[in-house]
């Protein structure tokens, strides 16, 4: 089977732009459409890719700028492939919500073009094989966000997009810088090169390793957003529309988690070493922080926000625990957040349609006594929310918490303390909608047929993951090994140092 990624990469603009320029009644249904092509052309990325082989597969690699050295290069691995199509479900997902739940400022076909562009640049940053490749396509992401933000965001959108775009900037400067300086020092006077595997065969000193590394890592930590560099996260996620909202919380943080796998550990191994301790600090952070916060706010999308920050945190800490089953089980955990947290957004609003608009926990209560397949729909994101067992996240939280003991104890059993904290906020956020006293302006009833067609498919995946996490942990398995070989190795190399060390009288 013959596939081009090219193909896939730049369909969702294609089809955004083709939307724009049709009659506004067909913008919805092309976008809906351009979505559905590439699901199913990511369906068949997973059908096909070899996991025997592993590694890299379906390259497309010309050199884009001669005299700067930069390629156009993409391809696919072990640690993309289930990226790829958790962000083709996702999209497809939103596409879906626009037939529900139109955008009230109207122009649809350039909410469709916006949003083509979106997950083209998701989709790129995924895809990417060169350095600069990966950091034009991860900040292009922040473009129609923006706009998108500013046409159809919430009434405090102009103060939320300007802090989104100040912290989100500046990392994404630093990391430009980071990525044009690596590609120099390595070049040493010749011609540069930025081919991903390319600058891993030679590792810059230490100290260059060590200022790169935290551009990138701050730029990463920004987009996810972790704790203490969070700030744009209460007015970003309050402002935002819907459909916007839920793309943006399941996926665009989870490039960032990717591009410490796929850039950060193995370009910059001495660093990832040297900070790995601190990263893990902020991870912890994140954890404590995000699950304290959301048991306490009242906005129903914020409890998701702050969630998504303690969620994020124990997928940085399973990859920078340095350990095969931590990394592993923190891809994992990327695609059940994703899937998870994006259905809970379309949840919020649903319930918000029938708690008279409003989105506060105190004045929902009692949808579940008109709504009991609503209500069961919600019970088993929830219980998937707080990693039950019998959930694909146990399986990635324990992993995470596994590889984190074997490398640092007492981060791990701080980390701990957030499992047991998800159990709080995803109850609270459970019960308060569904059941308590009822709402003075709830009005109870069932799933509509256009909602069913948002929710249901999210559901199956997350039944799926849960009976069989081994499919995205097999490719996974490889692409992690690949990823943290450079830094175990220096990591490896230490011990021993350290070690002959106090050996010697």
């Amino acid at each position: 089977m013959t596939i081009h990624l090219s193909i896939i990469l730049w369909l969702p603009a294609a089809a955004g732009l083709l939307a724009l320029l049709l009659p506004a009644r067909l913008a919805r249904w092309i976008s809906l459409l351009g979505a559905l092509l590439v699901l199913a052309y990511a369906i068949a990325l997973l059908a096909d890719y070899d996991r025997a082989a592993g590694g890299l597969q379906y390259v497309t690699d010309d050199l884009w700028i001669s005299s700067l050295g930069i390629h156009y290069a993409l391809g696919v691995s072990g640690l993309n492939l289930v990226l790829l199509a958790t962000t083709a479900v996702i999209f497809t997902a939103s596409a879906i919500w626009t037939l529900v739940d139109e955008p009230d400022n109207g122009k649809p076909g350039v909410y469709a073009l916006l949003m083509g562009l979106a997950q083209t640049a998701v989709l790129g940053a995924f895809l990417a094989q060169d350095l600069v490749l990966f950091v034009i396509f991860f900040d292009l992401m922040l473009v129609p966000f923006y706009f998108l933000i500013v046409i159809w965001g919430g009434p405090d959108r102009t103060s939320a997009v300007l802090k989104l775009f100040i912290y989100t900037l500046v990392g994404s400067l630093l990391m430009l810088v980071g990525a044009i300086t690596a590609g120099v020092m390595v070049a040493n006077g010749g011609e540069p090169n930025f081919l991903i595997s390319e600058l891993a065969k030679t590792p810059l000193g230490s100290t260059a390793q060590g200022w790169i590394f935290l551009a990138f890592a701050l730029a990463f930590l920004i987009k996810m957003p972790s704790f203490p560099f969070h700030g744009w996260m209460p007015d970003g996620y309050s402002n935002m529309p819907i459909g916007v909202l839920a793309v943006f919380t399941a996926i665009l943080s989870k490039v960032a988690a990717y591009g410490f796998l796929q850039v950060a550990l193995p370009l910059f191994p001495d660093a990832a070493v040297r900070y790995q301790e601190l990263i893990m600090i902020v991870a912890v952070a994140s954890i404590l922080y995000g699950s304290a916060m959301a048991f306490t706010v009242d906005s129903a999308r914020l409890v998701l926000g702050y969630s998504s920050i303690a969620q994020l945190g124990f997928i940085v800490l399973g990859i920078f625990a340095l350990d095969g089953r931590g990394a592993d089980g923190a891809l994992l955990q990327a695609t059940n957040h994703a899937i998870v947290a994006g259905a809970l957004i379309f949840v919020v609003a649903m319930l918000a349609r029938r708690s008279g608009g409003s989105e506060k926990l105190s004045e929902m209560g009692g949808i579940a006594k008109g709504a009991p397949a609503f209500a069961a729909v919600f019970l088993v994101f929830s219980f998937a929310l707080l990693a039950m067992p019998g959930t694909a996240n146990f399986v990635a939280e324990f992993m995470i918490l596994l590889g984190t003991f074997e490398s640092k104890m007492a981060f791990a059993f701080i980390a701990a303390i957030g499992v047991a904290l998800a159990a709080f906020y995803a109850l609270r956020l459970y019960i308060s909608a569904m059941h308590h006293r009822v709402g003075e302006k709830v009005k109870s009833f069932e799933l509509t047929p256009r909602e069913a067609l948002v929710l249901v498919p999210l559901l199956l995946v997350v039944i799926a993951l849960a009976l069989y996490p081994q499919f995205a942990l097999g490719p996974a398995q490889d692409g992690t090994s690949k990823a943290l070989i450079a830094a175990q190795q220096v990591e490896a190399a230490g011990s021993e140092t350290s070690m002959a060390t106090e050996a010697t009288p």
